[in-house]
């Protein structure tokens, strides 16, 4: 198993969002992303931020802003958080009917392209598409809520994705979001993960930045790096 150095994304979902600023910058120093979930009540029974926060938000840092769109359509909204200058734009295969093809428009709009996969939906059919992206984002718990509980038997779609980036030689990051910890995120590593969306586990410590390194630090040891 190949998997190359570890990506920690701390969600803004669990920062205090009258201070989002300010909690942005309280990870700066150590965060390598920042994963920013979008809600549309509608896709999920939640609704959280949409673009113009984004927009407002990558004024005030250099950090490369992880968009999560759990939205419907989201062929109609992605190339907007592109263009706004979101590093990584991630869709949820659920909600698109061609996802190869949004892919490439978020390509064209200078974004990596993700694609996401949600706690009840199979992998299978989706891996022979993966050379079309630069992020597989596989929920560890059912998108639409912070603070859930990690499921480990989710990790299976991760040692799957691995194999097959793996043995494609793909150029993918991993990525597993929902209930990683500090007692979690190791699970994950060993499985095949190299990027780490932690909510409640980096905005809830007394010192954000510093708990975003020791996450980090515990993905490194998991497993051998390339």
């Amino acid at each position: 198993m190949t998997v190359p150095a570890p990506i920690v994304a701390p969600s803004i979902l669990a920062a205090d969002f009258a201070r989002l600023a300010e909690e942005v910058h309280a990870v700066e120093s150590t965060a390598d992303w920042l994963h920013v979930d979008v809600m549309d009540n509608h896709f999920v029974p939640n609704l959280t931020i949409g673009l113009p926060v984004v927009q407002s938000l990558l004024a005030v840092t250099a950090l490369p802003f992880d968009v999560h769109l759990m939205i419907e359509d989201p062929r109609r909204w992605a190339p907007s958080y592109a263009d706004a200058g979101a590093y990584n734009v991630t869709f949820h295969a659920e909600a698109c009917d061609n996802p190869v093809s949004l892919a490439k428009d978020l390509r064209s709009a200078g974004a990596k392209a993700g694609l996401a996969i949600d706690r009840d939906t199979p992998i299978e059919p989706y891996l022979d598409l993966l050379p079309s992206f630069d992020t597989l984002l596989i929920m560890t718990i059912k998108a639409g809520f912070g603070g859930q509980r990690f499921i480990p038997e989710l990790l299976d779609k991760v040692r799957a994705a691995r194999r097959h980036a793996d043995a494609g030689h793909l150029e993918l990051r991993i990525e597993v979001d929902g209930g990683i910890a500090a007692d979690t995120i190791e699970q994950a590593a060993v499985a095949g993960a190299d990027a780490f969306v932690a909510g409640t586990a980096v905005y809830a410590a007394a010192d954000p930045a510093t708990a975003v390194t020791q996450l980090r630090q515990l993905a490194q040891r998991a497993v051998p790096r390339a």
